[in-house]
């Protein structure tokens, strides 16, 4: 989707699509939408999710249509029409939303939206990632990777790869996690404990990683406290990519090996992250090549000091 917003990388800036379902406003991260479509006539799928709509097929590609009022706990009413779906590309995924309007795109900073607490997100179950106050209204920008996994769970992290690794050796290099779904770094780090990552280091965005690597600058212990960082894009208060372009404009942080790892792996965040300096990108379920990656990459940093 040509959003005619052109955003420079890493300036912690998003572009987000408000859209409203029962009535309610809700945001989508603009990256992950490729196209925005009047509501079509969509195939049932026998013995499927009771919330999957369907499938259609715009253009050559079968595309599944998810009934977002049910998947998010609404009671479905006959007044809450639902006009128009949202085409999303992720975790190499083509999925649609049904809405019932969409109301246009807002660009603001990651330090704008408010992480929801607990009163908002029952921990481990939240499908809100993010609030921003616009104007008189408060938008909720969903987890849609969340809403997704749940009614596929086989689109989660592939945890059977780090099994088909087989037996490791314990490495107690000291790795930083920016991730800021608490589910996901309890995986994220399950799975790189079990291939032998031990030393591991979450942060729930990217200014709480950031802060780290400064407290260890100002302590002279950068190479002790971080050999390697992997990052998420999406991230309230500093996103990814503002991380990754900190780190590489800083003399005594600039040779860290960074990885980033998420649902937002596609042509055009591969373009921005190749220009940022990132030293791999992978999309999130592919565990087993973030386990690869990290081997590949510290090798190559501690020959590169012999």
């Amino acid at each position: 989707m040509d959003t005619n917003i052109l955003l420079e990388s890493g300036t912690n800036e998003l572009e987000v699509l408000e859209f409203t379902v029962a009535g309610n406003h809700y945001g989508i991260n603009v990256a992950k939408v490729r196209e925005i479509l009047p509501m079509t006539e969509i195939t049932p799928v026998p013995n499927s999710h009771p919330c999957i709509e369907g499938i259609f097929m715009p253009r050559d590609t079968i595309i599944t249509a998810i009934n977002l009022v049910r998947a998010l706990g609404f009671p479905e009413d006959e007044n809450h029409k639902r006009n128009m779906l949202i085409i999303t590309n992720f975790n190499n995924l083509n999925i649609a939303f049904d809405v019932e309007q969409v109301l246009g795109i807002h660009r603001v900073s990651w330090t704008d939206i408010v992480k929801p607490d607990s009163t908002v997100n029952a921990p481990g179950a939240g499908i809100a990632t993010g609030i921003i106050k616009k104007l008189e209204s408060l938008i909720i920008v969903l987890d849609f990777e969340r809403i997704v996994e749940e009614i596929c769970p086989e689109t989660s992290l592939k945890m059977s790869e780090i099994a088909e690794l087989g037996e490791r050796e314990r490495n107690n290099i000291p790795v930083i996690v920016a991730e800021d779904s608490p589910m996901l770094q309890k995986l994220i780090t399950d799975a790189l404990s079990q291939a032998g990552y031990t030393n591991l280091h979450t942060y729930s965005n990217g200014q709480e990683a950031w802060d780290r690597l400064l407290e260890l600058k100002k302590n002279n212990g950068v190479d002790y406290g971080a050999k390697c960082i992997i990052t998420d894009i999406e991230m309230p208060q500093m996103d990814g990519h503002r991380l990754i372009r900190l780190i590489r404009n800083d003399e005594a942080l600039k040779h860290l090996p960074i990885i980033v790892f998420s649902s937002l792996i596609n042509e055009d965040m591969k373009r921005k992250g190749e220009s940022l300096g990132a030293d791999a990108q992978i999309t999130k379920p592919e565990i087993g090549q973030l386990v690869s990656c990290i081997d590949r990459l510290i090798q190559t940093t501690e020959k590169n000091k012999e």
